[in-house]
C-alpha cells in the first residue's frame, strides 16, 4: 500500500473541508438570488367571430410551452379549476385588480396570464396581459398573423414574449418580500388603539412525504400575535375556554418543482377564528405560498410561515373589530 504522509492527509482532509464550506456558501448565496414567481395561465378570451373555440386552444399550448421552461414555475391547472368551482370569479380574459389578489392568495400565483384571441379581417391576434397578484401592474405583449397560419408558432412567440416579460420585468410585477417588522408594523397601525382579545391557537401541521419536526404555522401566528400585545393562552400549560378567541386551523405542505439544487415547496393553510363561549365563527381565511430553499422541510417550513403571516394581516384587525362591537 502506498504511504501518505501525514502532512499531506491533514492537508487533503483540509481542502475537502474548505471545498465543502465553499460550496455550502455558493449554494446558500443561489438561494438568497433565486426567486420563485409562481404563475397562473388563466382562460383566454375570444373577440371577433372566427375567434370561436380558438381560446382553449391557445391557453393549452402557451400552459405546454411554458411548463417546460425552466424559469418558470406554473400553477397547476387543477387548482385553477377549483378556483373556478368555489369562486364566481370573472377569470376569462378580464381581471380585475381585487380577483387579481384573490386569485394570488387562493393559488399562490403572483403572476396571473391571461389575454384574448383577436380576429378582424385577415389579421389574428394573440395578445397577453400580465398580471402582478401583489402590486395589480398590468404588462403585455402579443403575436400577430393571418387567420390559417400555423396557431402552434404563434403560441410559441407568444410564450416567448410573456417569458420574457416575467424574467426581466419581475421587480414591477411582484411586491418586494415584507419584513416582519414591517408587517407588524402596518398592523399595529391598522389595529390602532383598540383592546386585544386574548387567543388560543391550535393549528394541525404536516409535510407530505416527511415528519413534521414543529408547527411552523402556529409558533409564526403566535410571535404575531404577542408582538402585537395579543394575550396567547398556551395550548400545553392552559385552557381553550379562557381565551375570548380561538384560532384554529390546518396546514399541509408538499413539492413543488426542482430547480438545480434547489426545491420549491406549496403551502397551504386554512384558519378560522371562532368566539371561545359561543363557538360562533369570527372569520374565516386561507392561503397559499410558494418557498425555496437546498432542503425540502426548510422550504415547506418558510412557505407555512408565510401562508400564516399574510393570513394574521387579513384576520387580526377583522378580529379586533368583531370584538369591539
Amino acid at each position: 500500500m502506498h504511504h501518505v504522509s501525514p502532512f499531506r492527509l491533514l492537508f487533503a482532509i483540509t481542502a475537502i473541508m474548505l471545498a465543502t464550506v465553499f460550496s455550502v456558501r455558493a449554494q446558500e448565496k443561489d438561494v438568497d438570488d433565486f426567486a420563485v414567481f409562481p404563475v397562473a395561465i388563466l382562460p383566454f378570451q375570444e373577440r371577433g367571430r372566427d375567434a370561436a373555440e380558438l381560446g382553449p386552444q391557445v391557453t393549452d399550448l402557451l400552459f405546454a410551452k411554458l411548463v417546460v421552461n425552466p424559469d418558470m414555475y406554473l400553477v397547476e391547472r387543477e387548482d385553477i379549476k377549483k378556483l373556478f368551482e368555489e369562486k364566481e370569479l370573472n377569470l376569462s380574459g378580464l381581471v380585475n385588480p381585487a380577483e387579481a389578489i384573490q386569485v394570488g392568495y387562493l393559488t399562490g400565483a403572483k403572476i396571473i396570464v391571461t389575454g384574448s384571441v383577436v380576429v378582424a379581417g385577415d389579421s389574428q391576434y394573440l395578445v397577453a396581459k400580465v398580471i402582478g397578484t401583489e402590486t395589480s401592474r398590468v404588462l403585455g405583449t402579443s403575436a400577430k398573423g393571418r387567420v390559417g397560419d400555423d396557431l402552434d408558432a404563434m403560441v410559441e412567440e407568444l410564450a416567448e414574449g410573456v417569458a420574457k416579460t416575467i424574467t426581466e420585468q419581475a421587480t414591477k410585477l411582484v411586491a418586494k418580500p415584507t419584513t416582519q417588522k414591517d408587517r407588524i408594523a402596518e398592523l399595529e397601525k391598522a389595529l390602532g388603539k383598540a383592546k386585544r382579545p386574548s387567543v388560543w391557537i391550535e393549528v394541525v401541521e404536516r409535510h407530505i412525504g416527511q415528519t413534521t419536526i414543529d408547527p411552523a404555522a402556529e409558533t409564526e401566528l403566535a410571535l404575531i400575535c404577542k408582538e402585537l400585545g395579543f394575550e396567547v393562552i398556551d395550548r400545553k400549560a392552559g385552557n381553550r375556554n379562557e381565551a375570548d378567541v380561538a384560532l384554529i386551523g390546518e396546514g399541509f405542505s408538499q413539492f413543488a418543482a426542482r430547480h438545480g439544487n434547489l426545491t420549491s415547496v406549496k403551502a397551504r393553510l386554512e384558519l378560522k377564528a371562532l368566539e371561545s363561549k359561543t363557538g360562533r365563527v369570527v372569520a374565516i381565511d386561507r392561503q397559499v405560498s410558494v418557498a425555496v430553499d437546498l432542503a425540502e422541510q426548510i422550504a415547506g417550513k418558510t412557505a407555512l410561515q408565510e401562508a400564516a403571516a399574510n393570513i394574521a394581516s387579513r384576520l387580526l384587525p377583522k378580529i379586533v373589530k368583531q370584538k369591539k362591537k
